[in-house]
């Protein structure tokens, strides 16, 4: 059975630091693409960021520079460190892992149909 659990968000007052986690199992981690989404109510789940299975990043502008995703393949384990938090940070965010078996591939673009597997969301509130 596949999982994916996230742990690590709370609340933090801007220009603070938080490191989300996901613990998976049950799928092939270490050759998925990964990736972390965030969403807040009313309005679309967008893609933050991705990992390669070789740990190569993307990220969307709007983190870029703050936010550092990584992987460990030996555990299983995706991270997200968030510095200089914003109050536009503030969200549910959820790792998941995409419907391929992409090896050293993601795609430019996270579109949320296109990936198979989902934690349950660990929710950022970020205050001014």
């Amino acid at each position: 059975q596949v999982r994916l659990v996230e742990s690590g968000g709370g609340s933090v007052q801007a220009g603070g630091t938080l490191t989300l986690s996901c613990t998976s199992s049950g799928y092939a981690f270490s050759s998925s693409c990964m990736a972390w989404f965030r969403q807040v109510p009313g309005k679309e789940r967008e893609g933050v960021a991705s990992v390669r299975a070789n740990g190569i990043s993307a990220y969307a502008d709007s983190v870029a520079g703050r936010f550092t995703i990584s992987r460990d393949n030996a555990v299983s384990t995706l991270t997200l460190h968030m510095n200089d938090l914003k109050p536009e940070d503030s969200a549910m965010y959820y790792c998941a892992a995409h419907r391929f078996l992409s090896g050293n591939w993601c795609p430019v673009l996270l579109i949320e149909g296109d990936f198979a597997y989902w934690g349950q969301g660990t929710q950022v509130t970020v205050s001014s």
